[in-house]
């Protein structure tokens, strides 16, 4: 057989897209499988550069998408750390409210938390935080004890060893630069050559958009990259924190606000914010892309939330050029973290998919068009959900696209 020629092709070496090929080699061993990924290595994006939260499912909207897989997907990451022998911590998390008005919301947390299923809620009084959280204050918490951490780089290489074990095919350095919709298939033109499927599942993240576009099923949704800036907290200040300390989100943004979050290897991480990025890798400050940029500034759902969240965002971009009032932000968790506690640390860039109307999508989103399978929107808690998230569309690519 041509070697060029596939069953499915997943487009991105991230965690979902490598969940999903995982997946679909387990529900049909045989199947000719590739995953092209355009960088040099697996998870060199969102999943590369996320916080490492095994998420226990409690912001999530009773009945969506992400409520009814983080709570499935932490489990069964859990397990998979289990039987793959992969280093994760169970460490807990307090979500502090530091404002009486914030305290209604801090309650549909619970509300949500439970009705997700999420076990072992604990609703805290004041005095009762640093119980968990020697140094954290607030007038009311949630404690989620099975909240948890993890690699999700060590994750996503033992998911790419697996799809080859399984017969799978994984080309780097190869990007899709187009895509031909012909009788029977689907050809994708890449930097290595063209490739010939019957079907393409598009995990492209940051890219995921513009490769709908290729085959005509962008659903008017837009990508637009949000960066979060972290900070580390010194090795002589890591005491301040146990766990992962959490404000309540703004329900009006998909993003949780700056937190501190313990590491796996034991470092501790404070942040992100988030702030528009002018490029869609816009890891740096100074990643201007001025292409991307005009089709942005052209598209009429950023100027509409332009115009009704400026004020935030003005805010945000302040706290990402100033170390003290990001410092401040950090204080409201934990009054006793000084200037000198923290320094710079990395960056993360989110694939936020955002509505023509101006709306940035809270839920997953899968979209299925002729001959494939777009995933539009999966950020956080997609590495908690990958495996839950793979499976489902594994199953639709299996069912729709006549295989």
């Amino acid at each position: 057989m041509d070697d060029s020629r596939y069953d499915i092709a997943v487009i991105g070496a991230g965690i979902v897209g490598l969940a999903t090929a995982m997946a679909l080699l387990e529900r049909r061993p045989g199947l000719r499988l590739v995953v092209v990924e355009k960088e040099g290595q697996v998870a060199a994006h969102q999943t590369g550069n996320n916080s490492g939260v095994i998420h226990a499912g409690l912001y999530y909207k009773p009945g969506s998408l992400k409520a009814k897989m983080a709570v499935d997907g932490a489990r069964r990451m859990i397990e998979f750390c289990q039987e793959q022998d992969l280093a994760y911590e169970l460490c807990g998390k307090v979500v502090v409210a530091t404002r009486e008005e914030e305290l209604p919301r801090l309650e549909e947390l619970y509300r949500r938390g439970t009705a997700n299923g999420v076990q072992g809620l604990v609703r805290l009084r004041g005095e009762e935080i640093q119980e968990y959280e020697p140094h954290a204050t607030g007038i009311a918490a949630l404690w989620s004890p099975n909240t948890g951490i993890v690699d999700y780089l060590a994750v996503t290489g033992r998911y790419a060893e697996i799809v080859q074990e399984r017969g799978g095919e994984l080309r780097l350095n190869t990007e899709v630069t187009g895509i031909d919709n012909r009788p029977g298939e689907l050809v994708l033109e890449t930097t290595q050559g063209a490739l010939h499927s019957r079907t393409v599942v598009n995990c492209g993240g940051l890219q995921s958009d513009l490769i709908a576009k290729m085959t005509g099923d962008t659903h008017g949704l837009r990508i637009v990259p949000f960066r979060g800036e972290y900070y580390e907290l010194e090795p002589e200040s890591q005491r301040l924190v146990k766990g992962l300390i959490y404000p309540v989100p703004d329900p009006r943004f998909p993003f949780l606000g700056v937190h501190f979050t313990k590491k796996i290897d034991g470092g501790v991480e404070a942040g992100p914010n988030a702030v528009l990025a002018f490029a869609r890798e816009g890891y740096k400050k100074s990643d201007i892309d001025p292409v991307y940029l005009a089709k942005l500034l052209a598209f009429r759902g950023f100027w509409v939330m332009a115009a009704r969240y400026w004020k935030t965002g003005a805010a945000e971009m302040y706290r990402s050029y100033s170390k003290r009032a990001f410092v401040q932000a950090l204080q409201t968790l934990a009054p006793e973290i000084a200037v000198d506690d923290v320094k710079r640390g990395g960056a993360g860039v989110r694939a936020q998919a955002m509505d023509s109307q101006g709306n940035l999508l809270d839920d997953f989103s899968f979209i299925e068009g002729p001959r494939a399978i777009h995933v539009l929107n999966a950020p956080s808690p997609a590495a908690t959900a990958s495996l839950v998230i793979g499976e489902a569309i594994a199953d639709k690519a299996l069912a729709t696209l006549e295989l």
